[in-house]
């Protein structure tokens, strides 16, 4: 268990706290967690009491970060978590005023999701051999992300009674616990179906096994899993590796729709995007796109 200098587990309850007010995700607590961490140890070592640090002691913190090369992401969410635990510490009448009410957080241009184009998204949807019952998970697993939307983590725990094929819906357990319902696609629906009659038993070999998509051990399908099929199936179709990211069929899914006219709300409902600005940067790829394009026009 956490504790804060004076051991009286006020980290720990700061984590329980913004797991519960804000439902973040197991991975995310981590990351909030592995932050409070680096910065109770950097107090430490320099003798200082949490409660009676200044701004000028947390800028130095942050430089130090820096000059460690800390990505500008990694210490912005640093300042967050900083931020967060003296807020906390306000509330619980622990000090009188919070040492980083006057740093500002650093501005950065959010990085463009990449995608792939339609071509190159049939090529990788094509690549697993569907004579083996490898090649026909792989191909549901693929069609489903395209189809959907859903993040790497969301498919994977995918459980058998999260689909329904005859309504054509997928159940999925987002960030935070959140559910949402999101529609296949006759694509999708026809593999998922295929791989359910000729392939999932064959890995569970009389085995129960709740989850949908399993390894050829029987054992749940893990994102370390479906990361070496992606980068394999696009090795065989001859797609650039720098492309290739674990989220690049989500995000071909979200750039596609918008391309062709779909209401931004309704995208950020399938995506389970809490924040509409967090699907706007897929409006900023296909802008971006359509001037590249209008630079090929005669009067461009």
């Amino acid at each position: 268990m956490i504790k804060t200098l004076d051991d009286d587990g006020l980290a720990q309850e700061f984590l329980d706290y913004i797991t519960v007010e804000r439902g973040l995700s197991r991975n995310t607590r981590v990351s909030y967690e592995r932050d409070l961490l680096r910065f109770i140890a950097h107090l430490k070592k320099n003798s200082a009491q949490a409660e009676a640090i200044n701004g000028a002691d947390i800028t130095a913190y942050l430089k130090s970060l820096k000059e460690d090369g800390l990505s500008v992401r990694s210490y912005t969410r640093s300042l967050i978590t900083i931020r967060g635990f003296y807020k906390f510490l306000l509330k619980r009448g622990r000090i009188n005023a919070s040492p980083c009410a006057n740093i500002d957080l650093p501005r950065f241009h959010n990085k463009l999701p990449q995608y792939l184009s339609i071509t190159e998204v049939d090529e990788l949807l094509s690549s697993p051999d569907t004579d083996t019952v490898l090649g026909i998970r792989d191909k549901a697993m693929l069609e489903t992300l395209y189809a959907t939307g859903l993040r790497v983590s969301e498919l994977v725990s995918l459980k058998l009674n999260d689909v329904s094929l005859q309504s054509g819906y997928i159940t999925a357990l987002g960030k935070g616990g959140k559910e949402r319902v999101v529609p296949i696609g006759q694509s999708a629906m026809r593999w998922i179906m295929r791989y359910i009659e000729e392939a999932r038993g064959a890995f569970l070999k009389g085995k129960n096994g709740k989850y949908l998509f399993l390894t050829a051990r029987a054992t749940h399908m893990t994102r370390q899993n479906f990361w070496v099929i992606l980068k394999n199936c696009a090795f065989r179709c001859g797609i650039e590796r720098n492309k290739i990211r674990p989220h690049i069929l989500r995000h071909s899914f979200a750039t596609h729709l918008i391309e062709r006219g779909a209401d931004l709300r309704i995208v950020q409902v399938m995506l389970g995007h809490a924040d509409i600005s967090s699907t706007q940067i897929y409006t900023h790829v296909t802008n971006t796109r359509l001037k590249k394009l209008h630079k090929k026009h005669p009067r461009g």
